[in-house]
């Protein structure tokens, strides 16, 4: 019987959600028994041509380069997987997206004109289809297993969709806001991550982007109270998911009020 082949992608990124794959090493045995794992270029120089039956793309477009990529792999691939915040929302590289990427590049090289970047750096579900998104920065590696069985399986991933806050509850963790004043982005953002920060007494840093319908501006409001001032709160939703919709509007909102 064939086995369904496995594609990995990086475009720009850290490549720390390959590495989550790499990471499940109690698991990784079976998950090579059950796919071919056909083209990884972080775990194997060798490779196996084309179609994929799925791939998994990790990163952001941020080169003319990268977006003729994304297509050629969207054409390749039966079913096409996001993984990060980068492949998911920009990453954090996005955050040149709220300046001029020409003033950057000019900082930061001897030689500017040799760096060819897009003036904005985008998630992949602006240039082609994607079957799937699965969020964090970096992912959880049981929910990747999770989504390569799903899709081995021909049903749906069951990823949780909501909030770290409901992630504290379970595990039995005092709110930081509530009890100690700490700003935190739990109740806006998406659940993944098993409530690491709020765990060791530390606010909720948004990794994982924002949870289905997130409430940004009752959050903001709440931390205004605490004492947060707009740039606070703007720094805040600049982060890992900076150009994901709810987080990038809530953010643009507290630059308008500190003009």
């Amino acid at each position: 019987m064939m086995r369904p082949k496995l594609a990995v992608w990086k475009f720009a990124s850290c490549d720390g959600c390959q590495l989550s794959l790499l990471d499940c090493e109690d698991e990784l045995l079976t998950v090579a028994d059950q796919v071919e794992i056909a083209y990884f270029m972080e775990a194997s120089r060798a490779t196996v041509a084309g179609p994929y039956d799925l791939s998994l793309v990790e990163g952001s477009i941020t080169t003319a380069h990268d977006a003729e990529r994304i297509r050629e792999v969207r054409r390749q691939s039966k079913r096409l997987v996001t993984i990060g915040a980068c492949a998911t929302a920009g990453g954090i590289q996005a955050l040149r997206n709220f300046q001029d990427v020409r003033a950057f590049t000019e900082i930061v090289y001897a030689r500017p004109g040799y760096i060819s970047t897009l003036a904005q750096s985008t998630p992949i579900g602006q240039h082609v289809l994607v079957d799937f998104e699965l969020r964090g920065c970096p992912i959880d590696k049981h929910q990747l297993l999770e989504v390569i069985a799903a899709f081995i399986q021909r049903r749906r991933p069951v990823i949780r969709t909501d909030s770290v806050c409901t992630e504290c509850k379970r595990r039995g963790t005092v709110c930081v806001m509530v009890a100690d004043g700490t700003p935190c982005l739990g109740p806006v953002t998406q659940a993944g991550c098993g409530a690491i920060c709020p765990s060791f007494d530390r606010g909720c840093y948004g990794c994982f982007g924002p949870t289905e319908s997130p409430n940004t501006a009752a959050l903001a409001a709440w931390w205004r109270r605490l004492g947060a001032s707009d740039t606070d709160i703007l720094r805040a939703y600049r982060n890992f998911n900076a150009w994901a919709s709810p987080f990038r509007e809530e953010s643009e909102a507290h630059e308008r009020r500190e003009r």
